[in-house]
């Protein structure tokens, strides 16, 4: 029998390296946008296969869940997500990068709605809240590969060696974990997508999530850009790395933070923190100011996504997992839309204007939100 305390180490691993995986991507992107000589639009449609790959996944992570445990297509994602990244660094077109790209994204679909519908199921077994604690592990794991992208860069590593390492770690993580997850979570009522009209619960979670996304997704994609054209530094990371670090610590202090305040006085308080953040960073383009800035919006946006997983699980028209899978589609969404018009926006005028997007993106949080538990309130 597997206590509880160990079922909730060897999720929070998958959640570490679920972040390692990504930040390993996202710090190195400045070296593919170099790499292969793109311009700000190009680089913006090259980041179009993300959310392509995911949307993709959509249909067959909703299915898998649904027919299985949720630890099967946890570990089958993780270990197909490592060989996707390794492709990324063996990428020697444009074509073939697409194509690993999507795949990455693809199998980062199949696992994200799996390790959050463990962490929902595990938190039953929990008295106080431990979903911003697995988030916090995901940001931390960010970090770690924000740090190892700084040290390999400082060496000249090359990033085909770097993201081989990276996969690596992912397999052997894989492989020894996965007697330790949850299993017979399988939900036998609430997996059918049901088509009519849309579910306002739902789709005011989504929308919240969808506008987080955007504000995530750019500057996971370019924040990097931002620090090496704007800041003009050559450690081109350091932005990337302030942003997560105040997302983990956020997150690890977003449970205590609910608990204090409620659900919606900490959403205002995040769309706070993402509006006067990148504020900072546009108006005072300077080395320490933009990362103040972007501190502020690591803290802001860190609550929103765990905080809008939780009560998508709360849902009483589908289960848990396929609550998740419907939100994490708005969430792609935002990720769909976010980067790349960042990319065009910069192109047409440059990269200063086109980080606006996050701060409205922060200012139309207030209202959406206050929908959301006005209806709440409304439904019992």
């Amino acid at each position: 029998m597997i206590s509880k305390q160990k079922h909730r180490f060897f999720l929070s691993l998958f959640f570490f390296i679920s972040g390692f995986s990504f930040a390993t991507w996202a710090s190195r992107i400045p070296t593919i946008k170099t790499t292969f000589d793109f311009n700000e639009a190009e680089l913006g449609s090259i980041l179009l296969a993300l959310p392509v790959g995911s949307l993709l996944g959509l249909p067959i992570s909703g299915w898998l869940i649904s027919r299985f445990n949720s630890k099967v297509p946890l570990a089958g994602g993780y270990a197909l997500n490592a060989f996707s990244l390794a492709l990324i660094g063996f990428a020697q077109n444009v074509y073939s990068l697409v194509v690993a790209v999507v795949l990455f994204a693809f199998t980062t679909r199949i696992f994200n709605i799996s390790v959050n519908t463990q962490a929902l199921t595990l938190q039953k077994q929990f008295d106080k809240k431990i979903i911003g604690s697995f988030h916090g592990y995901w940001s931390i794991g960010g970090i770690a590969g924000i740090l190892l992208s700084t040290l390999l860069l400082s060496l000249n590593v090359s990033i085909h060696l770097h993201f081989s390492i990276v996969a690596a770690i992912m397999l052997l993580v894989t492989v020894y974990s996965y007697q330790f997850l949850l299993g017979g979570d399988r939900s036998k009522t609430g997996n059918k997508l049901i088509i009519s009209k849309p579910d306002p619960y739902i789709f005011y979670l989504g929308v919240v999530v969808f506008l987080c996304a955007i504000c995530e997704g750019g500057m996971f994609d370019w924040s990097g850009i931002y620090f090496q054209e704007i800041i003009k530094v050559e450690i081109f990371t350091y932005g990337y790395l302030i942003f997560m670090t105040f997302m983990a610590a956020s997150r690890f202090l977003s449970d205590i933070i609910i608990a204090r305040f409620g659900m919606p006085k900490t959403y205002i308080m995040s769309a706070a923190f993402i509006i006067s953040g990148i504020s900072l960073a546009i108006i005072f383009p300077t080395f320490w100011t933009a990362m103040a800035g972007f501190s502020l919006v690591g803290f802001g946006t860190a609550s929103i996504i765990p905080m809008s997983y939780a009560l998508a699980g709360a849902s009483k028209k589908y289960s848990p997992g396929m609550a998740i899978s419907i939100i994490a589609t708005y969430s792609i969404t935002g990720m769909l839309l976010g980067p790349p018009l960042i990319g065009y926006l910069a192109h047409a005028f440059n990269l200063r204007v086109s980080f606006i997007i996050f701060a409205l993106c922060g200012l139309l949080l207030i209202p959406i939100t206050r929908l959301f538990f006005n209806h709440q309130q409304k439904i019992g």
